[in-house]
């Protein structure tokens, strides 16, 4: 019984931690510490988005993916989740928006940096 008892305490402390995990990691980058997906590629914000609402859509959006978020996600702290133009939804880290750049291949290249003078790595504390 003590088995059982342990295996399912476990499980629901696995399934907590899953769902208290933030949406993106940290990692050190040249500039510091950077936000990126579950891949490690980097994150990125845009000037053009407002607090909350992504600004980037249609062909941008295919050039800087958002980094999406599941339908039923929910905010979790400084991480919230915004609905685009399409319905979809994508993570924002304290209010802004998070992309990942198509030319970007491989975990952390930070080539969309400075891109436009409106694309930055999105740096964590």
């Amino acid at each position: 019984m003590k088995t059982i008892s342990t295996a399912l305490a476990v499980l629901f402390l696995t399934g907590v931690a899953a769902f208290a995990a933030e949406p993106a990691k940290v990692a050190e980058g040249a500039g510091g510490k950077m936000y990126t997906d579950a891949n490690g590629m980097t994150l990125y914000t845009y000037d053009k988005d407002s607090a909350g609402k992504s600004a980037c859509n249609g062909d941008c959006a295919v050039n800087w993916p958002p980094l999406m978020a599941a339908a039923d996600a929910k905010d979790e702290g400084e991480w919230t989740v915004v609905a685009r133009d399409d319905g979809s939804k994508m993570w924002a880290y304290e209010g802004k928006p998070l992309y990942t750049f198509v030319q970007d291949k491989k975990a952390g290249d930070v080539t969309g940096d400075g891109k436009g003078g409106v694309w930055h790595v999105a740096k964590a504390d």
